[in-house]
């Protein structure tokens, strides 16, 4: 886990100060939709504490904004980590028309694509546990496309191999 200087910490508190405004909550309100104690938010907003992941996802979600950009803002997440990654992720967390359960799916697709490609390699425990079953379909998914692009031969049952020299004239067996 990277570790917070104060610049961190302040950039932080500025941003949760602002969206907290934004949302036109007070900072008892915030406390008591997140769970924490309203001294402690206040130590937050001035970059006096640092919170844990937990913390943050919890006034995440009371302010209705990506964990993700609080997590980047806080050191949690690497600054290399690439910001169009966090855009999309809080894109689709904010979509009014999907549900919890879609929005979640959803992210985990979207991760497991990520990884394939070279750029999920950083991400965080949860993510890549979360990521293992659709990486699980997918291989599935890749082991039955192999199949049909030998021309189906190792996908139907019993029949016989196929000769590449010659004649078309004999008769084939067909799975039925």
């Amino acid at each position: 886990m990277a570790s917070l200087n104060v610049g961190n910490l302040g950039n932080l508190g500025e941003y949760l100060r602002e969206q907290r405004r934004n949302a036109q909550l007070s900072l008892r309100q915030l406390a008591d939709a997140a769970g924490v104690s309203n001294p402690y938010l206040s130590q937050i907003e001035r970059g006096l504490r640092k919170p844990s992941a937990e913390v943050l996802q919890q006034v995440a979600k009371a302010l209705r904004i990506s964990a993700e950009t609080l997590y980047v803002r806080a050191g949690i997440l690497d600054a290399e980590r690439d910001r169009d990654d966090v855009e999309t992720r809080a894109v689709l967390l904010a979509d009014p028309s999907l549900n919890e359960r879609q929005k979640q799916v959803l992210l985990q697709i979207y991760e497991s694509f990520r990884k394939e490609n070279g750029f999920g390699a950083d991400a965080d425990a949860d993510a890549d546990a979360d990521a293992v079953a659709a990486d699980d379909g997918e291989a599935r998914a890749q082991d039955a496309t192999a199949g049909d692009a030998a021309g189906g031969a190792d996908s139907i049952p019993g029949p016989e191999p196929r000769t590449t020299g010659g004649s078309d004239a004999g008769p084939r067996r067909t799975a039925g």
